[in-house]
């Protein structure tokens, strides 16, 4: 409970300085949801799992700190929120490792759509690095979508998938907003389905048992 209040808190303080436009009030409670996720999260079963969802939490933690940080330290931001998919990519391999060629798809063909529309309205010297951001993305979409009927508890399977797909919903929004055209409710969107997918990432750990470390291979 003490961590939802946090949780709340922040968001709710976050929205009302979103609205009165405090970036400094912005910056000092963006980081109180994920940080309150983070200490939740330790009520999980110890598992890799949980491990790496812990580390994909902490450089949130720090992408959350540098997009909310006067000027722009976006491709910075974009660098810690690259790692954090990394962990969770390796925490979806931690109990899945199949192939699952549909996901794979519906992934791959997620990232092309965006990268399509971001590239056709510009990216200048910011190209690579939301190229690479996109694939890595894409990956952890991928490995979510294939835990999807698999041996891995299937709670645990549907939080992650629905968290992964709000992530990249929100980034998504991100991406338009910051480089196709710009709309007024963005900042309230993409911060909400940012949290939602975190919050189902971070949840899906507790429907893991120990087992799960030991991976699974079909």
């Amino acid at each position: 409970m003490p961590w939802l209040i946090l949780a709340l808190m922040g968001a709710g303080t976050f929205i009302y300085g979103l609205s009165t436009h405090a970036a400094l009030l912005c910056l000092l409670v963006k980081p109180l949801p994920v940080l309150a996720l983070l200490g939740w999260l330790h009520d999980a079963p110890p598992t890799d799992y949980r491990r790496w969802i812990s580390l994909g939490l902490i450089f949130s933690l720090v992408g959350d700190v540098l997009l909310a940080w006067p000027g722009d330290l976006f491709i910075f931001g974009l660098g810690a929120f690259l790692f954090a998919h990394l962990a969770y990519l390796k925490a979806y391999f931690s109990d899945c490792r199949r192939l699952a060629v549909l996901p794979l798809v519906l992934a791959l063909g997620v990232g092309a759509i965006l990268l399509s529309i971001l590239i056709s309205h510009g990216l200048g010297e910011l190209l690579i690095p939301v190229v690479v951001y996109a694939l890595v993305i894409s990956a952890m979409l991928w490995r979510a979508l294939a835990r999807l009927g698999s041996d891995v508890p299937k709670r645990s399977a549907l939080l992650a998938a629905a968290g992964a797909v709000s992530f990249v919903f929100s980034d998504t929004l991100i991406g338009i907003n910051r480089f196709v055209v710009g709309f007024e409710a963005a900042p309230y969107l993409l911060i909400t389905t940012y949290w939602l997918g975190q919050w189902g990432i971070t949840a899906s750990a507790f429907h893991q048992t120990t087992r799960a470390s030991e991976g699974q291979l079909g």
